[in-house]
């Protein structure tokens, strides 16, 4: 059982490495003066609780001594402190020697005995002297499925922004052509025949038009590209540009169908008005949304 796992991490051990360090070298202080215990230990009780997968994390001294308790979500592991020189153990001796952060071949915990690997990082001061070992054990079989489940989670995204991206790139080309249409339609009616219902017309290609690429232009950015605002409101401006767009764009054509029965058929006026009555209900309700999210936000 213990061959096949540990056969499993050389393949992940590059990604484990990668991402463990990267969360060492994120949330500890290096090279700096005045560089306390404290201010490590705060650092890695931030990193269990973000990898609620390890064991356990812990600090050791320039000689290896541990002089931290046990920094652990699991109960075993709460009152746990190795008392004796650790000097010899490879998450220590290795990171001292390479002077970076290192992730140890799997080994056997000395607590329970169960296969554990362990990402350890020398703290310096400003004047290069080693200050401490900061070491973070997690358990080799938390490890493999953290980072498969990491992999997969990776994959997913990618085929997402795959498929956000053809669907962007559709939306466009429709866009494009509504463009296109209206914008040909406007001057094809008004330089050499004005008309009115063709200038309403072409108005209304364009609208939709622009409330297209508004909703293209945050799939790109959102789902392809993976750019957010960090403004709170800006999960909703799409929606308030693309249905306030739609207002306009059923406005218009209310106006125009008014104008059209009021000339021809007169009688035809009460489906004008029920355009224009929803159009009215739609303006109510986005007006109640807008006013909702900006309660909301407060």
């Amino acid at each position: 059982m213990h061959i096949r796992e540990i056969q499993e991490f050389q393949k992940i051990r590059k990604e484990a490495r990668a991402y463990l360090c990267y969360l060492l070298h994120r949330n500890l202080p290096n090279r700096l003066p005045n560089i306390s215990i404290d201010v490590v230990y705060e650092g890695l009780e931030r990193i269990v609780h973000e990898l609620p997968q390890a064991n356990a994390g812990y600090v050791l001294d320039a000689e290896g001594k541990q002089i931290s308790k046990m920094i652990t979500l699991k109960k075993k592991y709460e009152n746990f402190k190795i008392e004796f020189n650790q000097s010899n153990r490879t998450y220590f001796y290795k990171a001292v020697k390479e002077k970076k952060c290192i992730l140890t071949d799997p080994y056997p915990s000395l607590i329970g005995g169960e296969m554990v690997v362990s990402a350890a990082m020398p703290v310096f001061n400003d004047r290069g002297e080693l200050l401490y070992v900061a070491v973070i054990d997690i358990a080799l079989d938390e490890l493999l499925k953290f980072i498969k489940v990491e992999k997969g989670e990776k994959w997913a995204h990618t085929f997402n922004r795959i498929i956000y991206g053809i669907f962007a790139g559709a939306l466009f080309a429709i866009c494009a052509l509504l463009f296109v249409d209206g914008v040909k339609m406007f001057f094809t009616y008004t330089i050499t025949n004005i008309e009115v219902k063709k200038m309403f017309e072409s108005t209304i290609l364009i609208t939709l038009s622009l409330a297209l690429f508004d909703l293209v232009k945050t799939l790109l950015f959102e789902e392809v590209i993976g750019e957010k605002e960090d403004h709170p409101f800006a999960i909703h401006k799409t929606m308030i540009k693309f249905l306030g767009s739609i207002v306009i764009a059923l406005a218009i054509e209310g106006l125009m169908l008014v104008f059209k029965f009021a000339m021809i058929n007169p009688k035809m006026l009460i489906y004008a008005s029920i355009l224009i009555g929803s159009v009215t209900f739609l303006l109510i309700g986005l007006a109640y949304y807008m006013k909702s999210v900006g309660k909301d936000i407060k």
